[in-house]
């Protein structure tokens, strides 16, 4: 989702046609939720958050994915879902950049900052 009013990253395994978790064996599952963790800690930590939203949603993607989405007491769509409330705000390459920056800055071996900022280009 690409909404820079929330501090969010998008989780994908790599395994190809797969559109659910328990389509995963039990160790790949183990490990998407060890990484699932590993991110929600790291976005908490980093951007102080209240509550961390995760979805496996799929609706319009197919490809299994998590969404991980920081949220704050007080943000726009606070308590609601963010899907689907108010108008997402694209993220510009600054605010992107800024976000990357500072979860790499913690956790530099998890976030591959340059291959994100590669995904980002490619986008446009």
């Amino acid at each position: 989702m690409n909404d820079r009013r929330f501090p969010w990253v998008i989780l994908v395994p790599q395994r190809e046609d797969k559109q659910e978790i328990f389509q995963l064996t039990s160790s790949e599952q183990s490990m998407l939720l060890s990484e699932s963790s590993t991110i929600g800690q790291a976005m908490l930590n980093t951007f102080h958050g209240d509550k961390l939203n995760i979805g496996a949603l799929g609706n319009v993607v197919s490809q299994l994915h998590l969404h991980h989405i920081v949220r704050f007491h007080g943000d726009p769509c606070w308590p609601a879902p963010v899907w689907g409330n108010g108008l997402a705000e694209a993220y510009d390459y600054a605010s992107f950049e800024g976000v990357m920056l500072k979860l790499s800055r913690h956790h530099a071996d998890f976030f591959k900052w340059y291959d994100l900022r590669e995904a980002f280009y490619k986008k446009k």
